[in-house]
């Protein structure tokens, strides 16, 4: 089961989306930093050098989504795809860097303030600028977010403070020259806080997505809605997906059949799910795991109803699953998952084992502990 066919146009569209971002930054440097050496303007010529380190990244962005496309390999069987997760990481550092370099350009404005020369050719190249920057942000993260790169998006949110930072720098221009009042560098500090924010907030996700944050709720729980779909499935747990880049999500999970099934109706029903799950949400399950469902001996399925019954009193309990009883050998097994909003999950599932121990007396009762992506 190969995604590579969906990879290149998304390849394509990020590519030619950065080629567009660094062309457009690049005549806006250069038009900036003509203007600002005309006009003596450090805070001009300063937002020139942010235009060129916004061309920067979507170099950064080009260079990440070419080494993602690669091929797996021996030593990375899963494919090269976090790689646009370091790459959208690079480009924070890069919104940090320009946002520190603003802070204390405007800071020394601040100590050392200058009286530079604007033009009416000035205010119009700046007012344009900022112009082309609403437009570039709105354009790139746009396409971000429908090809799901972190890379773009973190370029458009750039491009935006961008053009934040820059009606700043038009708005002192503005004042300077018909007020004669010097505003610049105290709300350059302001634009600067706030594009380090960003930054920082980039920075954030990405390293996420790269330590390996849960999935959305609402894909977990999409793909076992899917799976619940199946004729003979009574329940889908255990779901657990792995991110190895956009669009590359793989896993496994545990469906509960009744225990009846023989191992060709279980192999036909674990092949049916995997490829519905990948036709409906581009996810790759690895690995189907079967709970039997005892259908045969009516103390089963009384135990099992006290122990639901027994589970209602902790409120931090989600689920119960994978109920195995065996009465000859008086033993209890089974699955629970407690919320990460406990305070002390052991703790929780320690009590719980407790009770079930009074509850039957003689069995051998053993609860995992366990965790679930749509909790």
């Amino acid at each position: 089961m190969n995604n590579a066919a969906n990879q290149q146009p998304r390849e394509k569209t990020i590519a030619r989306t950065s080629v567009i971002s660094i062309f457009a930054n690049v005549a806006l440097a250069a038009f900036k930093a003509f203007v600002g050496i005309a006009s003596s303007s450090i805070s001009i010529i300063l937002d020139a050098v942010n235009n060129l380190s916004d061309a920067l990244s979507s170099i950064i962005t080009i260079i990440g989504i070419k080494l993602a496309a690669k091929k797996p390999d021996k030593k990375h069987p899963y494919g090269h795809g976090r790689i646009e997760y370091i790459s959208a990481s690079a480009i924070s550092v890069i919104v940090l860097y320009a946002g520190l370099a603003a802070l204390k350009e405007s800071v020394e404005k601040i100590i050392r303030p200058q009286r530079p020369n604007y033009t009416s050719a000035t205010i119009a190249i700046l007012a344009a600028a900022i112009l082309v920057k609403i437009f570039l942000g709105f354009y790139v993260k746009s396409v971000g977010k429908k090809v799901s790169s972190k890379a773009l998006e973190a370029s458009g949110d750039d491009a935006k403070n961008d053009a934040l930072l820059s009606a700043s720098v038009l708005a002192s221009v503005l004042a300077m020259k018909f007020f004669g009042v010097s505003l610049e560098a105290y709300v350059g500090v302001l634009i600067s806080i706030f594009i380090i924010k960003n930054g920082i907030e980039i920075l954030k996700d990405t390293l996420d997505d790269i330590l390996g944050a849960r999935v959305p709720r609402q894909t977990a729980i999409a793909v076992k809605q899917t799976i619940c779909e199946t004729p003979g499935v009574h329940g889908a747990y255990d779901l657990f997906l792995n991110d190895y880049g956009p669009d590359r999500l793989q896993g496994s999970v545990h469906v509960e059949v009744d225990d009846t099934m023989t191992a060709q109706e279980i192999d036909e029903l674990s092949n049916h799910i995997i490829l519905s799950v990948y036709k409906e949400h581009r996810v790759i399950l690895t690995a189907v795991g079967i709970y039997s469902r005892n259908t045969r001996e009516p103390e089963a399925v009384a135990a099992k109803e006290k122990i639901i019954s027994l589970l209602e009193s902790y409120k931090n309990v989600l689920q119960m699953h994978g109920f195995y009883f065996d009465k000859e050998k008086k033993i209890i097994k089974f699955d629970v998952i407690i919320s990460f909003d406990s305070k002390d999950r052991e703790g929780e599932c320690s009590s719980i084992l407790q009770a079930a121990m009074q509850e039957f007396p003689g069995y051998s009762i053993k609860i995992n502990l366990d965790s679930d992506m749509s909790d």
